[in-house]
């Protein structure tokens, strides 16, 4: 049986990830080094000779305090793990970016080829790995991902559809929200990480892809939904300690790439996600 290297494994993605990857019969191992120490990172490494890496670990949140931290973890901790596995390559290794690279982009559809204009220090910590990755694209095979926005059970309450779901489930009567003229995807984590699975077998070396589903929207119309959905509404309060200044506005993929790469995937429309987070999503 083939070993998954698995990074962030405890983290929201990692779970749904570590779960998929064992449906399919792969051991699944969670790295326990701290990617900030290189020795560590290489001596577990050697223990494992994993066959595939997907590497998720990092900081996520774009309003993290500590800016060092985005470069210490997403940069150098991606080339501390690279490094490592120098010596047992495996057959594929997909890292983590984020569609964030791309900064402002009008498009109705944003594609791989667009010039990514990053906005903020987790977005230009990303893009500062790829490129990185991108110098040992002639030893490893590295496949590079941008997933767009993503959510489900068990997310963060510091990301806004979480925090949605819980003032819904609570019943409150209003919530303090930034900046409402946005529009994101707001993907299932199951179909994201259904897309990392099968990139693993299908996913062409030095490659980047966006996952995504192209559908976007804004968060009045999540809103609408969950108001439908628990027959409860809510007044929304702009606090503007929750705008951000260089906010991106919108933020939507092409998903002709990845689709012409692994075929059918998992798809969940928005309000089946929305369900099951007001189902199962802990008060």
């Amino acid at each position: 049986m083939k070993t998954l290297l698995l990074t962030g494994a405890n983290g929201f993605t990692g779970k749904y990830v570590s779960a998929q990857a064992k449906e399919i019969g792969l051991v699944v191992h969670y790295l326990e080094a701290d990617l900030t120490n290189p020795e560590s990172i290489l001596n577990e490494v050697r223990k494992v000779a994993p066959a595939y890496v997907i590497h998720l670990a990092g900081i996520s949140a774009v309003t993290h305090a500590n800016l060092d931290e985005f470069y210490k973890v997403n940069l150098f901790g991606t080339l501390h793990l690279l490094d490592a596995l120098l010596e047992n390559i495996p057959q594929k290794i997909i890292l983590a970016s984020s569609a964030n690279v791309y900064g402002n982009i009008s498009n109705d559809a944003i594609y791989e080829n667009e010039l990514a204009q990053p906005l903020n220090h987790y977005a230009m910590s990303k893009l500062a790995m790829e490129l990185m990755a991108k110098n040992y694209l002639n030893k490893l095979p590295i496949v590079i991902t941008r997933p767009f926005n993503y959510t489900g059970v068990q997310h963060d309450l510091r990301f806004v559809i979480p925090k949605l779901v819980n003032h819904f489930q609570r019943k409150e009567s209003f919530i303090e929200l930034g900046n409402l003229e946005v529009y994101r995807e707001y993907n299932d984590v199951r179909m994201v990480s259904d897309m990392y699975i099968k990139l693993l077998q299908t996913g062409t070396t030095g490659q980047t892809y966006n996952l995504c589903s192209g559908k976007s929207y804004s968060l009045g119309y999540v809103i609408e939904c969950l108001e439908k959905l628990t027959n409860h509404r809510i007044e929304v309060r702009v606090n503007p300690q929750f705008v951000r200044a260089n906010e991106v506005k919108f933020l939507s993929g092409s998903p002709f790439k990845i689709k012409s790469t692994i075929g059918l995937y998992q798809e969940f429309d928005l309000e089946e996600t929305l369900s099951w987070m007001l189902e199962n999503q802990t008060l």
